[in-house]
Formats: structure tokens, C-alpha cells, sequence
């Protein structure tokens, strides 16, 4: 069997919208924001939210920068709470008691990946409002993924469960 390169080919259609979307604290790595909004551009996912001061590197985010909305908040949870009010499911990425191993997590799909900071993950009042908390298994050192690598897998994950949108 012979391979030949088919790079940027054009993206596989999805049948519906993605009702995904990926919110986080303030960063300290606007590369972490811009790795994350680049995946999510790749996924199909139109919406992220962000709190802070987040700059998005265009370099690294490339064009999704140009297709996922960037919604920009003060603070996370009066914008999680009112995306639980419209039926979404709030789900936190983090290593914590009674987390549920991400490989046997089932998505709804309106979901909301709800990622840490980097040094200090979800608060304890941001893990109050989640519906489900997921950790992604380690194997080895550092104890724990980077975040924008551990958004990557969840959202990876959630469009295995929903590969048509």
C-alpha cells in the first residue's frame, strides 16, 4: 500500500452545530488560551469563554481564531450558572474526590468543559456549581496534564461520543 500526503484537506462535515463549549479562569499563559481556542476550531466548537485579560496568539490559534467566539467575562460563575439555567450540563476538568475517569464519562451534548488555571485548577467555588468533575488518568510524571493539553483531551473525547456534530 502506497500513502500519499493530503494535508488541510477540507474539514469532515458535522450534521449539526456542536452544543459544546469550553470556559476557563484567568490563564497565565495566553499560549495555553490560544493552543485551546486552535482545538476547539478543529472540533467544530464555535463558543469559548474566557475570564481576565486572555490574548490570543493568532500564530498558534491560526484560523480558528477566525471561527470560534472568544466570549470574554469578568468572572465564571454567573455566566456557568446561567448556561446551567439553559440546560447545560457543567462539567470540570480536575483531579478531585468522586471525579470520574474521563474514558468512561459519558458527554451530554450541551456541555460545558470547564477547565483550571494552571497553578491552581478549579476553585472551591467554581467546583460547587459543577454537575460532574472528570480527571483524565496519568501514567507517569508530572502528576497532572498541562491545561490546554487536558481541554484537548476532553474535548477530543466529547467529539468521539459525538462524531456528527
Amino acid at each position: 500500500m502506497s500513502f500519499q500526503h493530503q494535508r488541510h484537506k477540507p474539514p469532515s462535515t458535522l450534521k449539526r452545530d456542536r452544543e459544546l463549549i469550553v470556559a476557563c479562569p484567568p490563564f497565565r499563559s495566553n499560549v495555553n488560551l490560544s493552543r485551546m481556542i486552535r482545538m476547539a476550531g478543529c472540533c467544530g466548537v464555535q463558543r469559548m469563554i474566557a475570564c481576565g485579560r486572555p490574548k490570543v496568539d493568532r500564530e498558534i490559534a491560526r484560523d480558528s481564531s477566525d471561527v470560534v467566539k472568544l466570549e470574554i467575562h469578568r468572572t465564571l460563575p454567573p455566566v456557568l450558572r446561567s448556561l446551567a439555567a439553559e440546560s447545560y450540563r457543567l462539567v470540570g476538568l480536575e483531579q478531585t474526590t468522586g471525579a470520574e475517569n474521563l474514558h468512561r464519562y459519558k458527554f451530554n451534548r450541551r456541555s460545558v468543559i470547564v477547565v483550571g488555571n494552571e497553578r491552581i485548577g478549579l476553585s472551591e467555588e467554581l467546583l460547587e456549581i459543577m454537575d460532574d468533575v472528570v480527571e483524565i488518568p496519568v501514567y507517569g510524571r508530572p502528576f497532572s496534564y498541562n491545561a490546554a493539553t487536558a481541554a484537548v483531551i476532553a474535548m477530543y473525547e466529547y467529539c468521539r461520543q459525538f462524531p456528527d456534530g
